[in-house]
Order: C-alpha cells, then sequence, then structure tokens
C-alpha cells in the first residue's frame, strides 16, 4: 500500500465527445501512500439505491453526483467535496470484505460510491503512491489527455525530480516551481473557482483534493485492518491502531470516514517537524508556523493541510455553516482556533505526535538493525510512533504502519541514518537522462501561466480534430 498524502495536483481525466480535448494542470508534492453479495443484500445499508450526491464542506456550492466529483477539484465556492451520507457497514459485511484480495475490496468499496454499474469488475486498481511520477506513468503518450505537473523545485529529493523530468513525451508538461508545497496550491485553487473555465478545458484534479483519491485511500484502512483484526468472531469487534503519516491529510480523511463506516479502527498521526495537524489534534490550534521546515521527510513539509477541513466537516456533522466560517478565518487570519466542542471530537478520534529528522534516522537504523529492511524516512515517521509504544511496554491493540514509499528515492535520508542503499538499476539509469522542465519564478504570474498553457493546449487540440478526414 502507498497511503501517504503527499500531492496537491489537477489533471486532465476522460476524453469528452466534443473536439475539446481534456486538457489540466497537476501539482505535485514529490511524495512517495467487487465481488460477492452486495452491502444492500447484506444489510449492510438501508438506503434505497439510486444515486450517491456529492455536497461541498462550505455547503454553498450546488450538490453533484459521482461524475461531477471526479471530474473537478475544490467545490466553486472554496470547499472540498464530500459525501452526503456514508453507508453503515454491518457485521456481515465486514466478514465478507475480509475475504476479498485488495483489487476486489477496493472495487465493492467504491461500489457503495459510485454505483456498481459503473464499476468496471475487472479493471480497476487503487494507486497512491508517489504521485507527481505515478500520474506522469499512467498518462505518458496517451492519446486524449495531457497532464502539467507542478514540480516544486528543491522541496524533494533529485530522484524524484528525475523521475517527472525525464519523461519526454508530448502530453507531458512539467514546471520547475520556485516555491513550496503549500504556495502552489494557490495557482490551483484559483484556477477551479472559475467554474466555467473548469467546464470548458474539462479539468479534474488527481491528488486527495479529488475525492476520488480519498476514496481509493479508505480501502487502505480496511484492508489493513482485515490483516491485523485477531478475530472477526468476537463482539464487539476487535480495535486496531493505525499510524497514519500525513501532510495533507488524504489518508488520515479516509481512514476517518472508514471509522465513520462502521470499521473500529484507531487512528495516529504521524507528522514531521511541520506540525500544525498534531497542534490542532493536541490544542485546537490550527494555525500556521512561521515558515515550512525543511525535513528529511519532505513530502510532508506542508502546512496547510487541506483535507482537515474534510476531516473538521465529518466530525461537526456535515455543518457547512460552521466549516465556512471556521475555513474563511483560517484563509484570512492563517490562525483558528477550533471550536471546542469539534477539537473535543477529533481528540476522540484522533491521536497524534510529531517526530524530528533525529528520530526519522534513529527510527530508519533501529527497524534495519532489528528486521533489515530499509525504511523510507515518511515510513520512519509512522514506525517511530510503534517503538516510542513499544519502548513504554504499555498494553495495546494490533498496530498497523503505513508506508508510503521507497527508500531507494530518498537517498540522503539513507546517508543520514548511517546506512547504505542497492540503488535499482532504473533509478541510476535516471541520472544519464535528458530532461525537461520550463520554469516558473518568484514574481511570475503562476495562474496566468497555468491558464495559458491549459488554453493552449486546448486550442491544438481543437485544430487537430478540424483535420481530421471526415
Amino acid at each position: 500500500m502507498r497511503p501517504c498524502d503527499a500531492s496537491s495536483d489537477l489533471k486532465p481525466g476522460r476524453c469528452p465527445p466534443s473536439p475539446a480535448r481534456k486538457t489540466g494542470a497537476w501539482h505535485a508534492r514529490c511524495a512517495d501512500p467487487p465481488t460477492g453479495p452486495s452491502p444492500a443484500a447484506s444489510g449492510a445499508w438501508d438506503r434505497a439505491p439510486g444515486i450517491m450526491w456529492y455536497v461541498s464542506t462550505r455547503g454553498m456550492a450546488p450538490r453533484i453526483d459521482f461524475e461531477g466529483a471526479l471530474f473537478s477539484g475544490y467545490a466553486p465556492d472554496g470547499g472540498l467535496y464530500m459525501p452526503e451520507e456514508l453507508p453503515q457497514l454491518s457485521r456481515e459485511t465486514l466478514r465478507e470484505w475480509s475475504m476479498l484480495s485488495y483489487p476486489s475490496l477496493v472495487k465493492e468499496l467504491c461500489s457503495l460510491f459510485i454505483g456498481p454499474e459503473l464499476i468496471p469488475r475487472d479493471d480497476l486498481n487503487g494507486t497512491s503512491g508517489d504521485t507527481g511520477s505515478a500520474a506522469i506513468e499512467s498518462v505518458h503518450g496517451a492519446k486524449n489527455v495531457d497532464i502539467i505537473v507542478l514540480l516544486p523545485k528543491g522541496h524533494c529529493t533529485k530522484i524524484q525530480e528525475l523521475q517527472m523530468t525525464t519523461v519526454l513525451r508530448d502530453n507531458v508538461h512539467v514546471f520547475g516551481v520556485e516555491g513550496n508545497s503549500d504556495e502552489l496550491d494557490e495557482p490551483i485553487k484559483t484556477v477551479f473557482a472559475d467554474v466555467a473555465f473548469v467546464k470548458k478545458h474539462n479539468l479534474m484534479s488527481l491528488n486527495s483534493i479529488n475525492w476520488s483519491r480519498v476514496l481509493v485511500q479508505i480501502a487502505h484502512h480496511f484492508f489493513a485492518y482485515f490483516r491485523c483484526a485477531p478475530s472477526l468472531d468476537t463482539h464487539p469487534l476487535p480495535p486496531v491502531e493505525v499510524v497514519v503519516p500525513t501532510g495533507a491529510a488524504g489518508n488520515l480523511a479516509a481512514g476517518c470516514i472508514a471509522q465513520k463506516m462502521g470499521l473500529p479502527i484507531h487512528l495516529v498521526v504521524a507528522v514531521n517537524s511541520n506540525d500544525i495537524i498534531h497542534r490542532t489534534v493536541q490544542w485546537g490550534d490550527f494555525s500556521l508556523s512561521k515558515a515550512v521546515k525543511p525535513t528529511l521527510a519532505s513530502a510532508m513539509d506542508i502546512q496547510v493541510p487541506y483535507n482537515m477541513e474534510r476531516i473538521f466537516w465529518l466530525l461537526s456533522g456535515s455543518d457547512s455553516q460552521v466549516i465556512r466560517a471556521l475555513m474563511e478565518q483560517f484563509e484570512r487570519t492563517k490562525s483558528v482556533g477550533l471550536p471546542k466542542e469539534l477539537h473535543s471530537k477529533l481528540a476522540e478520534a484522533v491521536t497524534s505526535q510529531s517526530v524530528s529528522d533525529e528520530a526519522i534516522t534513529q527510527t530508519m537504523g533501529r527497524c534495519w538493525q532489528e528486521n533489515e529492511y530499509l525504511l523510507c524516512p515518511h515510513s520512519a515517521v509512522a514506525v517511530s510512533c510503534h517503538y516510542q509504544q513499544v519502548d513504554r511496554q504499555q498494553p495495546s491493540p494490533p498496530r498497523c504502519c503505513l508506508a508510503p514509499a521507497s527508500a531507494a528515492k530518498f537517498p540522503e535520508a539513507v546517508r543520514a541514518a548511517r546506512l547504505t542503499l542497492d540503488t535499482p538499476a532504473e533509478i541510476l539509469a535516471l541520472e544519464h537522462k535528458e530532461t525537461r522542465c520550463t520554469p516558473m519564478r518568484k514574481g511570475d504570474d503562476w495562474t496566468r501561466m497555468l491558464r495559458d498553457t491549459i488554453e493552449d493546449l486546448s486550442q491544438q487540440w481543437q485544430g487537430r480534430f478540424q483535420n481530421l478526414p471526415a
């Protein structure tokens, strides 16, 4: 599993019947994280079959169906889309799901939120890994999709950059931006706020701004639970602790949704020194620090964990009025204290820890010494929380640490941990490949550059369609 949410992006989707081709933009944070009877037949969810609607967390945008949520990013009111209601799963459904393979589990889960008639039973894969390079890998050379990647220069490893800048296909457009991951969110949010522009150019996001990414991440928590729970025959079902390393909180939001659906997991959110989520859980302090702190777990070097808005909405009982006021204040002042009741619910659903670079390298070294397994620095953030609990020798339920990436992409962290890395040949080969990357410099109008690129690509495709033989 590759569940760590550590990227933000826009990406094009399906090719429409009109001459306008799918075009879009994608912002990378450089991270590396059905079969059987239906839930309705099992009595898991008593809602009559029909359309699953999605609403904005801020309540000022029209509700949309799954296709609308899929081919979108931020809602027009600045919020994020969430299901209007969540399925409630029975013990029998959980028992049935526990026997499924991971791909079958993803299909069964998605059928609840999409509709089984829209799920291709033989071709659906859930992935949430190194989002930048994974997104490029999934579409490079495709005839009906363009991808624009906004790469935060200097805020990820050289290998991660090379994985994106060495793909020289016509439909891949990489921009090297002089800014951090939080700064890159701003032009993307601005683009998606223009509803007419989004519809005209058929834009969609790929990262956890988009509901579909969070949806697939929900499966991580079910799969982890089924692998760690000692038995599903006891009453109540046994709890499992899931440690989630995160930056933008997409996989944490997925875990909170799984909880609300009836999965008995306890969530531990693990962050690096950029600790806004930790401070929010501990004290209700949802506020920016003075600056982003560079760490070995660079994909989690984030100050604006936008998926916390989904979690706040979920725990507030879908109170969009409260969430809109809360998030608009945060956008104005960069600091907000959670209402007492909301903070209490958050602290009940999630515990948290912040992990230093020193603890990351110590954890990488300890895991290698004890298991001969080389952790990536982001995975080490989660495993550090596990070691702290082990060393206290306190009883705890079974625990699963979600591991986002391969250590091969983070040689600097491996060296800092005084370990050696057997770098794969395909990674070494990147050093000798030609690269292509368009700069976005400080002082440039990033939103204008993004819009101009999207418009140029649309014009190119309109021209190609017009020149096709009748």
